[in-house]
């Protein structure tokens, strides 16, 4: 599976955490077959260099100053990709004019949409990362095609189920919804996403075995090779850190304290914001459950306060021993630690694709876009989880011990160690995912590569 020359691939990952961290594990994976690799990435949540050592990174002015990223707007990421599209151009065209290496491809995030204009300028071949399942994907598509039949929608619908897209309800809709509807500039942001332009192929930090149906039906309607080669964290080290944020690996030392298969392990991801309220009802549920827990309250994820102020006064103290708060942890040694036994989760993909991958059974709480869906599929199709639809602390307390504690939970860790099983069989030789990512490497390995640009360097870099 190596490459016999040596090439280069540029990958152009998004700013946030959630999409930042399965580009560079991707990275990883292809530095693992032999090619160079080149980061090309925004100032904002510039990546830590010297955890990829390997890598070449190179900073683009993202246009980005002023607007408020802890939560982007569609307006800042439309000013990023027009911003960023000059710097990326021009960066290409020197390093393939310096470079003794041969520019395979530009492999991009579907939220920088802008390299697909770059890449057929300069007539490179590109492909799409999805960062997100399948079945989130699908259901944006089958919403696209026909947005009339969706929106908008009333109150009293909310847990209607939605044409076509069983078991989802109107709640559920991956998209921003304002008022029970979809603004026009935002349904326009939704479909560039979902677009590839005149990208070669898309890669998806998935697996076969788990999406098969979603992603034949996807296929069709892209109709580019698809190349799902998952789980991305599995196939790096368990020890390197993609992480924007300081991880408190002080919380490993605390669960090797903990009994085996006996601590709740709770993070909400890096941009889910709740209100205290929430907080308190959370922290009275996790104090009331008698269970063990490890709870990630990242810095201003809490609105109004910074950090775990908002807590009630003396919490710390009452939990003692039981329970650890942290700002941030290194979430792949800690899901893989044994001591774990569930995951109270926002239901990123990153983070449910870990937790399958641990073997953890999940509650599900998510907040907005894929969130929504993978949490359904969690709780109704592969059935791996609760969902947890009412933030009040007697709830929250009774599905904490459903989980840890019942026969329904112990069925529901049974069906996650299935899914992890069908993993570790999806990885080895000529399983699904280990000959997607061989297939992956000839076809990039067989694209045109690119010593220099087609059209003239000076004109290039005088176009605005």
């Amino acid at each position: 599976m190596k490459v016999e020359r040596k090439q280069s691939v540029v990958l152009v990952p998004y700013l946030l955490q959630g999409h930042l961290t399965p580009m560079l594990q991707l990275g990883s994976i292809l530095r693992s077959q032999g090619f160079s690799v080149i980061v090309a990435h925004t100032q904002h949540n510039t990546p830590n260099y010297s955890n990829h050592p390997q890598f070449i990174f190179h900073s683009m002015d993202d246009g980005l100053k002023g607007f408020d990223m802890s939560f982007p707007s569609v307006k800042s990421i439309h000013c990023m990709n027009e911003s960023c599209k000059a710097p990326l151009r021009n960066y290409l065209v020197r390093m393939m004019e310096e470079e003794g290496d041969q520019l395979a491809c530009i492999i991009y995030d579907n939220v920088m949409f802008f390299v697909d204009d770059v890449a057929t300028q300069l007539k490179l071949p590109s492909i799409v990362l999805r960062t997100f399942s399948a079945a989130c994907m699908n259901s944006m598509v089958t919403i696209f095609q026909q947005p009339e039949k969706y929106f908008p929608f009333e109150d009293s619908q909310l847990l209607d189920p939605l044409p076509e897209l069983h078991p989802l309800r109107f709640k559920d809709v991956p998209i921003h919804v304002i008022n029970n509807t979809v603004p026009e500039p935002v349904l326009d942001f939704y479909k560039r996403i979902s677009d590839i332009g005149s990208s070669v192929a898309t890669i998806w930090n998935t697996m076969q075995d788990l999406e098969n149906s979603m992603l034949l039906r996807l296929q069709k309607h892209y109709k580019v090779p698809f190349f799902p080669i998952g789980p991305f964290p599995k196939m790096v080290p368990l020890a390197s850190s993609t992480s924007i944020l300081e991880e408190d690996n002080s919380c490993i030392e605390w669960l090797d304290r903990q009994t085996p298969n006996s601590v709740l392990y709770v993070s909400l991801g890096s941009l889910v914001r709740i209100d205290e309220k929430e907080l308190i009802e959370t922290a009275w549920g996790l104090a009331n459950s008698e269970q063990p827990f490890l709870w990630v309250i990242r810095p201003g994820s809490v609105s109004g306060f910074q950090c775990a102020e908002a807590l009630p006064d003396g919490y710390e103290e009452m939990v003692g021993e039981r329970g650890r708060i942290v700002k941030w942890a290194p979430q792949k040694q800690v899901l893989a630690h044994p001591a774990i036994a569930g995951f109270f989760t926002h239901c990123g993909w990153n983070s449910t694709v870990e937790s399958i991958c641990e073997q953890v059974p999940m509650i599900c709480r998510p907040s907005l876009a894929d969130q929504l869906v993978n949490a359904r599929y969690l709780s109704q199709i592969y059935k791996v989880g609760f969902e947890l639809e009412v933030m009040e602390r007697t709830v929250i307390e009774k599905t904490i011990r459903k989980l840890m504690l019942s026969e329904e939970g112990k069925d529901v860790k049974k069906r996650v160690v299935d899914m992890k099983q069908n993993i570790v069989a999806a990885m080895q030789i000529d399983g699904t995912s280990h000959k997607n990512l061989r297939d992956l490497v000839d076809f990039i390995s067989a694209l045109p590569s690119r010593l220099l640009p087609a059209t003239p360097v000076v004109d290039l870099l005088g176009q605005s």
